[in-house]
């Protein structure tokens, strides 16, 4: 079972020259967990697919911050997994505040 992701469209993830590109190390360590989450049967792609758009979708409307597709891939992973009952809301937000604790630069590469 593989994630077919959106080649096109706003749900596409960023690309160069084809191969996907992350900015960050979380960024890669996030679609990951995604892909891997859906293919272990946590959820099917198509819910991933509609929730992530919806993200994107909502952000457009109010262009109120900075766009990061990988907050809004996060956010989305996030309401798939809640929505399924794999996650409690509640936890999502007490994970959320322990890892913004967290000291600058402890997710960088070296």
């Amino acid at each position: 079972m593989s994630a077919p992701l959106d080649i096109e469209g706003p749900a596409a993830p960023p690309r160069s020259n084809g191969e996907l590109v992350f900015a960050a190390p979380w960024e890669s360590r996030a679609f990951g967990l995604a892909v891997t989450l859906h293919q272990a049967g946590a959820f099917a792609w198509s819910h991933f697919q509609v929730a992530l758009s919806a993200r994107i979708a909502a952000w457009e409307a109010a262009q109120d911050n900075d766009w990061s597709y990988y907050e809004h891939w996060l956010a989305a992973l996030e309401d798939v997994l809640v929505e399924r009952g794999v996650l409690a809301s509640d936890d999502v937000t007490a994970l959320a505040r322990v890892l913004a604790r967290r000291p600058t630069g402890h997710d960088d590469d070296h």
